[in-house]
């Protein structure tokens, strides 16, 4: 694993979602080239009761890319029977295009073959064609799958319909 990569733990739940939603949404996202923010009105991509949840999940594990003691950038990966699905990539806006987001994903193919899984799992908003165009430059692929996109004004609103494309990429 890389030295600058470990598992998130609950002490840094508040730099984590300063950093989610700064890569995410609102007027800092726009800094970076992987935001939602023209896609998705509000400032929020996750809170705090969220973001425990998926922290106690016993199937889960968010990793965290950290130097000098900040977090800039994490993975959330989740174990579904023998494929792992990775979200929540982020990388702060302000470094991101530095490498950050490709050694995260590769810890995270490391980390799906430590718990025997042989494929990893993504959504990516349809609309963000360089995202998916990113993703696919590591070795994923669109499978033909699409899911709609969530409703929670909690977390934002589309400004037109969204829906995910699902994202795959077999590792051995």
């Amino acid at each position: 694993m890389d030295e600058n990569i470990s598992v998130a733990t609950s002490k840094d739940i508040d730099k984590l979602i300063l950093l989610i939603n700064s890569a995410y949404r609102g007027e800092s996202a726009k800094k970076g080239w992987t935001h939602e923010a023209s896609l998705i009105e509000g400032d929020s991509r996750i809170d705090k009761d969220s973001l425990e949840k998926m922290m106690i999940d016993p199937n889960a594990t968010i990793l965290k890319y950290e130097e000098n003691e900040q977090i800039f950038g994490c993975v959330y990966l989740e174990k579904k029977n023998s494929s792992l699905y990775l979200g929540l990539l982020s990388v702060s806006p302000d470094v991101q295009a530095k490498g950050i987001g490709k050694k995260l994903l590769k810890v995270a193919e490391e980390h799906a073959l430590l718990i025997n899984c042989n494929k990893i799992e993504m959504t990516v908003i349809t609309m963000r064609t360089k995202l998916i165009a990113w993703y696919e430059r590591h070795g994923y692929h669109q499978t033909n799958q699409t899911q709609p996109f969530p409703e929670n004004e909690r977390f934002g609103t589309p400004v037109k319909p969204l829906e995910f494309v699902v994202m795959e990429k077999l590792i051995w």
